[in-house]
């Protein structure tokens, strides 16, 4: 079967694979494959695979490992990996893209649950024993835990704290670790195996926002294919500079269109907000300066900018208990100081919506 092709549509209505097909293998531990895309990740990989290797789960077969053609030593690292334990695999994605290396372990994939993990992550030893119970009870079709974020450095420490205002989440419930509920994406997450096969795997034109796009295929054919659950914990390590994060939200951006143009009716709004506000905030710049109206823009804007900077204030002080018990994860362990923070939240606040509008609008321009 190609996993590469390109397609909405799902297998013929009697080859759905029903979730409630499932419950009654409940006692019997469905086999599990865990899914691990990796790129120059020496620094997080041996310490990722050894978490799985002894997670509470008793029937995980295989960890599959997809390289992109990684420069450091992660190879070496898997390679040894795998000389001690038969279960680890180290697989080469020739592509060089996450979606191609998914839809690679997706076809290798011997387990009947396949659970995609992320190398830059923390995992709970309880974490895929909870993923395949919930998969199991809920009747989904992809389950997986919050987005909770931790951090080693400043930048870091912007980032957890400034996604979890409205600006730096949209209000995307997968990034509220208290939620429990169905949703319209979630964070990684754990599928059926077979229905990945049956629906060609992810977009590999989406070289980002492939797991978004998956999931609204899903949602297109159920109702209910999507659960967040709070007790699915994991710990995300975000971009460690302004730079690379950045260059993160640039694709997100150019993600979000790509699906946008694929599923125009079912896209969450939060993906165009961006889009709208910064083009608004534009024409009516681009009006004051070229029209006689004086429509005061520089008031406008420094309004807009003193908005950011309360808000950036107001998640600092919410976030302060969290901050200190949870998120901060520094070697020397002093904490960066409560006006660093703010500074950094509102750094980071510009930077995720102008990089996911500057995203947008090229790969907008780019398509047509």
């Amino acid at each position: 079967m190609d996993l590469t092709r390109d397609t909405k549509s799902f297998g013929p209505e009697n080859e759905q694979i029903d979730a409630s097909d499932y419950i009654g293998k409940r006692l019997l531990n469905p086999s599990v494959t865990i899914a691990i895309p990796v790129l120059n990740e020496e620094k997080y990989i041996e310490k990722v695979v050894c978490n799985f290797l002894n997670n509470t789960y008793a029937n995980i077969i295989e960890i599959l490992v997809a390289d992109g053609g990684s420069l450091d030593g992660t190879r070496n690292i898997v390679s040894d990996l795998a000389k001690k334990d038969g279960r680890v695999k180290l697989l080469n994605n020739e592509k060089m893209v996450q979606s191609s290396a998914l839809n690679l372990m997706i076809k290798e994939a011997k387990g009947e649950i396949f659970i995609r993990a992320d190398a830059h992550c923390e995992y709970d030893l309880h974490y895929v024993e909870r993923s395949v119970e919930v998969l199991l009870t809920t009747k989904a079709h992809n389950v997986g835990g919050a987005q909770r974020f931790v951090a080693e450095n400043l930048v870091q420490a912007g980032v957890a704290i400034a996604v979890r205002s409205y600006l730096g989440s949209g209000g995307a419930k997968y990034r509220n670790p208290d939620y429990s509920g169905y949703a319209d994406t979630v964070f990684l997450g754990s599928y059926y195996s077979d229905e990945l096969r049956q629906i060609y795997g992810f977009r590999e034109e989406n070289r980002t926002n492939e797991d978004a796009e998956l999931n609204l295929r899903l949602l297109e054919k159920f109702d209910k294919a999507i659960y967040v659950d709070s007790k699915i914990c994991s710990w995300y390590y975000p971009r460690r500079s302004l730079i690379s994060l950045w260059k993160q939200y640039f694709w997100y951006g150019w993600g979000r269109h790509l699906t946008l143009r694929n599923h125009t009716r079912s896209t969450p709004i939060r993906g165009r907000i961006p889009f709208w506000a910064i083009s608004i905030l534009l024409i009516y710049i681009f009006t004051d300066l070229f029209f006689p109206w004086k429509l005061y823009t520089a008031w406008i804007a420094t309004a807009i900018l003193c908005l950011y900077f309360i808000e950036s204030i107001r998640v600092n002080i919410i976030m302060v208990p969290a901050f200190m018990s949870d998120i901060w994860r520094g070697d020397t362990g002093e904490y960066p100081s409560f006006f660093t923070r703010i500074i950094l939240v509102f750094l980071v606040f510009i930077i995720m919506q102008t990089a996911h509008f500057v995203g947008y609008v090229y790969q907008f321009f780019k398509k047509n």
